[in-house]
């Protein structure tokens, strides 16, 4: 990394006040950072540290009637706070880009792609209409943008979300900027997609040497990636030093108890993960003291009167008991019971989903068919997780919603507790929800905002006709202690709740009818490391006390790994390899599958030099999928016999510590045990 002496970007004392119809908010208090051309900056912390108000800020696009309240922002020799209106648009659509975390609400859903990324070239460059769309196919093309030319003529909702964070990055690099921000540009996209995304951010950098502010709640994206890191709390930087020495020997109290709560740091099913107690503060109120104090575990009185500031040479920290004892993490009150014993409680035998793919025009005419899900057979017993992972479009969700009673399966069988769901109709089919039930990715979404929780978590009760109002009552209460939330909480709305708190409401709605089978579809994939890790042990309780099977969905490996005894992965809805969570993770047979696990952002320093398999290419169409092995196309090792072949999943490895045998559906498996 070449450093000029001078920063390109620096922000000094930032206070940015949003005023409110009694008081004001202060997302930002204090803030100073340095960005210097062709180095990485990342940001990291909790939702509302004011990581993504400090891009916000550089940006000049603060929200409503936010302002800087005080403080400089230069950014190559301007002061962005004083500057004129006119000047900062100019320098955000030449010398400024930003990536934004949600690309389908900020790109424009009227404009083609090829437009949007020309636009900035047409108003602040001179592009005619005709450059400006050569130019946007490409920087298309230098993203990684298959198929430039059509894509330049598609509109938002006809790209996959991969495809779109590419777009995005290419409309903030069209006109070359000095200076890349990117909030969240890997939040929601499974880690093949991800780590694409992040390896072409470090080569755009090289290219066209620019400085890059990473934005991320997830401590392993920034390892290995960014060049300085800085951690902010409460709206300040508590602590920033280069990145090797940041993971090394992180100071603050804070970073150590974020580092503590990754799943990737408990290896054993019976360690629970760090949970940071409390809440970050209120930023309506002035804070006295250091506003970590009221959740660290090494607060003195100095600590809850006194304002650290932020001090030091290279590693700077905003601490007066810096360093000392590392976080330490319990064991669960339970013992881990074994699940070899158990009775088998969800089969799922042979099933398969098809969709008809219907043309566009007026009538709308079936072009084709979607193999979402082809041929899947696992078992599940009770008291036992089995995780479900693949990249997005493989057909997890799918298959979890046929499970659940959502969908209807095209073919193949699915038994719960001795139950087949294809032979139920009427009120059997309704009954049937006493024995599975759900948890949604998006608990927001999935709640009536008209609903009161106490109704909320009461309603599949009164649906199945289970107890009077008073019985119901009490269940509900009941449900609200277990999940740790306070007692007037059944009287609140669902947007009175954070993200946590309403997954954990969407936890205790799921256990209301003591179901056998709760799938689990990305429980946790939106939320903070610290709020994750108390879900993540609340899941984990609960199952312990009710002898609870999971089908525990999603694209993160490291979580999937903590809380599974057996994992399956998925591709293009078939079934690639299943096997005890430890080999599947450590002693991988599938290409795919090691693909994916090599796709995971580590801070392991061990992990950060070793060579990865990287999976390359688009995943293929479930409408015409690749004949024999469906991965063949993506496969360095595929041969002949692939293409002519469907492999069949069969034991290739040794029998686990749950008595289930290591399958893999490969010609040619990594392995031979």
């Amino acid at each position: 990394m070449i450093m000029t002496s001078e920063p390109l970007l620096s922000i000094r004392d930032l206070h940015v006040s949003i005023p409110r119809r009694k008081g004001k908010v202060t997302p930002l208090n204090g803030v100073n950072l340095d960005v210097y051309a062709g180095q990485t900056l990342g940001i990291v912390g909790e939702s509302g540290s004011g990581k993504t108000m400090t891009a916000l800020a550089v940006m000049g696009l603060l929200p409503g009637n936010g302002f800087v309240e005080s403080g400089d922002i230069y950014f190559d020799g301007t002061n962005l706070v004083k500057a004129k209106p006119a000047d900062v648009r100019r320098l955000r659509g030449t010398e400024m880009g930003m990536i934004f975390q949600d690309p389908m609400t900020s790109l424009n859903p009227t404009m083609t792609i090829g437009a949007q990324i020309g636009e900035s070239l047409l108003v602040h460059k001179g592009y005619s209409k005709k450059d400006a769309k050569m130019a946007a196919i490409d920087i298309m093309r230098r993203v990684g943008m298959p198929r430039a030319e059509k894509i330049a003529d598609d509109y938002p909702h006809q790209l996959s979300g991969g495809m779109r964070q590419r777009a995005m990055i290419a409309m903030a690099l069209v006109c070359h900027p000095k200076l890349l921000i990117a909030d969240e540009p890997t939040t929601a996209l499974d880690v093949t997609t991800q780590m694409q995304i992040l390896d072409l951010l470090d080569e755009l950098k090289e290219e066209f040497g620019s400085a890059v502010i990473l934005v991320t709640h997830d401590l392993a994206v920034v390892s290995g990636r960014a060049d300085t890191v800085a951690v902010m709390y409460a709206g300040q930087v508590m602590e920033q030093a280069p990145s090797k020495e940041f993971f090394a020997s992180p100071d603050h109290q804070y970073t150590r108890a974020l580092l503590a709560a990754l799943p990737e740091r408990a290896t054993h099913s019976n360690v629970r993960l760090y949970s940071i107690p409390g809440n970050p503060p209120s930023l309506t109120e002035p804070i006295v003291g250091c506003p970590f104090a009221p959740r660290c575990a090494f607060a003195t009185d100095q600590c809850r009167t006194q304002t650290p500031t932020l001090v030091g040479e290279s590693h700077k920290v905003a601490c007066f008991h810096p360093g000392g004892e590392m976080l330490q993490v319990e064991n669960f009150t339970q013992d881990v019971v074994s699940t070899a014993d158990q009775p088998v409680i969800l089969e799922v035998e042979n099933v398969s989903k098809n969709f008809e793919a219907k043309g566009g025009g007026i009538f709308r005419r079936t072009v084709g068919t979607v193999s979402a899900v082809k041929e899947v057979s696992f078992e599940v017993k009770r008291g036992e997780t089995f995780g479900l992972v693949g990249e997005s479009g493989c057909g997890k969700s799918t298959l979890g919603r046929i499970i659940a009673g959502l969908d209807d399966a095209s073919g193949g069988e699915i038994v719960i507790n001795g139950t087949n769901l294809a032979s139920l109709t009427g009120n059997d089919r309704i009954k049937f929800h006493r024995t599975v039930q759900m948890m949604f990715q998006d608990s927001a979404a999935a709640m009536d905002p008209r609903m009161r929780v106490d109704e909320i978590i009461s309603e599949p009760l009164a649906i199945q006709k289970m107890g009077n109002r008073r019985e119901r009552a009490e269940r509900t209460e009941e449900l609200v202690e277990k999940i740790g939330l306070p007692e007037n909480a059944l009287e609140r709305y669902p947007h009175e709740f954070s993200g946590g708190q309403l997954q954990r409401i969407g936890l205790a709605r799921s256990l209301a009818l003591s179901p056998d089978v709760i799938v689990c579809d990305e429980p946790v994939s939106a939320l903070d490391v610290s709020v994750q890790a108390q879900v993540l042990n609340q899941m984990r309780d609960l199952q312990n006390q009710y002898g609870l099977s999971y089908l525990f969905i999603s694209h993160d490996l490291a979580v999937v790994r903590y809380m599974s005894d057996r994992i399956g992965v998925m591709y293009l809805g078939t079934l690639v390899e299943t096997g005890d969570a430890d080999d599947v993770t450590e002693r991988s047979l599938h290409p795919y599958t090691r693909g994916l696990i090599d796709a995971v952002p580590r801070i392991d320093e061990r992990e950060l030099g070793r060579e990865r398999f990287k999976i390359e290419g688009e995943l293929p169409s479930a409408i015409n999928p690749p004949s024999g092995c469906r991965f063949r196309t993506r496969c360095p090792f595929a041969q002949q016999i692939c293409a002519e072949q469907v492999p069949v999943l069969e034991e290739k490895g040794t029998v686990g510590s749950n008595g289930h045998a290591h399958k893999v559906a490969c010609h040619f498996p990594l392995i031979e045990k």
